[in-house]
């Protein structure tokens, strides 16, 4: 194996190198993220660093680029204090991809790409039609990291909508029945599939 030192990494052009680091992480969940502006303007964009902080409360977290990148999400986030998380279906990957690109402050990416909004009576921010697990979240925390510029922004649990006949008993959800995909580096998709389901980890006798 070949061992890659910060002095490697740097040496690479800046889209290798951000595709590179994006993969050592290993799979991530291909989300997009809805938001609205103050003018009722929908900005629907793809994240994949999300993280699971807690369950009671429920609380989601997503990584967010310094704002000079990536403005809007964060912006309209701060504005409403509501935003909703949508698992990328397979069917999504093209559309959902190009919600990175970068549209100007004002425009709407569901004017743009082959996605359509959804709205439910049960929470004021749109989801994406078609997803197979949507969720509404309220605006938690946005935590700074100083480090590189980024932001930790924490969401907690209003609603979720997802197939029942795809969670268990005992409340595991089967997100490769439900069509849930994955992501690798800044360009990669992938379908899950399932290998083994354990129990609760106990110490040995």
């Amino acid at each position: 194996m070949k061992c890659y030192t910060p002095l490697d990494l740097q040496a690479m052009d800046r889209y290798h190198r951000a595709n590179f680091v994006n993969c050592l992480s290993g799979f991530k969940p291909s989300t997009l993220i809805v938001t609205q502006d103050a003018a009722g303007i929908s900005n629907v964009a793809l994240f994949t660093n999300i993280v699971h902080l807690g369950a009671d409360p429920t609380l989601i977290g997503f990584i967010n680029r310094p704002k000079e990148a990536t403005p809007h999400t964060l912006k309209n986030i701060e504005s409403t204090g509501f935003f909703t998380m949508n698992h990328v279906a397979s069917g999504q990957v093209e559309a959902a991809h190009q919600t990175s690109a970068k549209y100007p402050d004002g425009v709407s990416e569901f004017d743009h790409v082959a996605l359509n909004e959804l709205r439910r009576p049960e929470f004021a921010i749109p989801f994406v039609d078609g997803s197979p697990v949507q969720l509404g979240m309220k605006l938690v925390d946005i935590m700074p990291i100083k480090h590189n510029g980024t932001y930790l922004v924490i969401g907690e649990l209003v609603c979720a909508f997802l197939d029942e006949s795809n969670v268990a008993s005992d409340g595991f959800i089967d997100l490769e029945a439900a069509g849930s995909l994955t992501t690798l580096g800044l360009q990669g998709y992938f379908q899950a599939k399932f290998i083994q389901k354990l129990g609760y980890a106990r110490p040995s006798a």
